[in-house]
C-alpha cells in the first residue's frame, strides 16, 4: 500500500501546505482521498482538468465516494456549473459511505466511522494484502475512534492546533497522542497543521504526551509504504 501525502495543510492559506489531500494505491485500487484544495481546488476542478487537460482522453469510468448527502452536493455543483460535471466524456458514479456499510474498492476494504467534526465528517480505514491504514480526516477527541483504529500499521492524523487554541472539533498534538495510544499504532503521521503550530516541536509535544511509536511529520508530496 503506497500513500502520497499531497496536501497537509488546512483551509488556511499556507505557502508551504496545500489543503487536504492524499493518494493511496494498492493493487487495481487508485483512490484520491479527502479531496480539498491540494487537488486543483477539489472535485469540480479536478473533472474539467481531466476532462480538458489530457492528451489521450479518458475513457475510463470515474467513481466518486462520499458521505450521505454527495449526491445533492452533485447535482447542485451541475446545477451551477453545467451538465460537463456529471457527463465530461467518461462515466461519473457517485456513492455514499455510511459506517454500517463496508466498500470494496478494486481490491482495498474501506470503512468509514463518524467522527465530531460536521455531520458529514468520516474516518476511514483501508486495508489490503494484509497492511492497513487509518486516516482521521478532520476530528475531535472520540473514544470510539480509538476501536475504529485499532491496531492499524499507519495512522494519518489531524493535528490542527496548540492544546490552549484547539476547539471541540480538532486535535492538538496531547490529544492525538492520547488517540495514538488507545489505538494502539505503531506509526502516526502528522497531517492537516495549521500556521499557529508552526515552529513548534509537534512531535515533541506528541511524545511528552505518551506516545511512543514512530511520528512521521508529513509534508506535501511526501510518499510512505504502509
Amino acid at each position: 500500500m503506497r500513500l502520497v501525502t499531497v496536501g497537509t495543510g488546512t483551509v488556511v492559506p499556507d505557502p508551504d501546505r496545500a489543503s487536504a489531500c492524499h493518494w493511496l494505491e494498492q493493487g487495481d485500487a487508485h483512490l484520491l482521498v479527502d479531496c480539498g484544495a491540494g487537488a486543483l481546488q477539489g472535485i469540480p476542478s479536478l473533472i474539467f482538468a481531466i476532462r480538458h487537460g489530457l492528451e489521450i482522453p479518458r475513457t475510463a469510468p470515474l467513481t466518486v465516494w462520499g458521505p450521505q448527502g454527495t449526491r445533492r452536493l452533485f447535482d447542485a455543483w451541475a446545477a451551477a456549473l453545467g451538465a460537463w460535471l456529471t457527463e465530461p466524456g467518461f462515466e461519473v458514479t457517485v456513492r455514499e459511505m455510511a459506517p454500517d456499510r463496508p466498500q470494496e474498492m478494486g481490491g482495498t476494504s474501506v470503512r468509514v466511522a463518524s467522527t465530531p467534526h460536521t455531520e458529514e465528517s468520516l474516518a476511514l480505514r483501508f486495508e489490503a494484502a494484509g497492511a492497513s491504514l487509518g486516516y482521521t480526516g478532520d476530528t475531535g477527541p472520540s473514544e470510539e475512534l480509538a476501536g475504529f483504529f485499532n491496531g492499524v500499521d499507519l495512522l494519518l492524523a489531524e493535528c490542527s492546533l496548540p492544546e490552549e487554541l484547539v476547539g471541540d472539533n480538532h486535535l492538538s498534538p496531547a490529544r492525538l497522542a492520547r488517540l495514538a495510544v488507545a489505538a494502539e499504532v505503531p506509526r502516526l503521521a502528522v497531517t492537516h497543521v495549521y500556521p499557529q503550530l508552526r515552529g513548534m516541536d509537534v512531535a515533541g509535544l506528541i511524545r511528552r504526551a505518551g506516545y511512543n511509536g514512530e511520528i512521521i511529520l508529513a509534508h506535501d508530496g511526501l510518499k510512505l509504504e504502509v
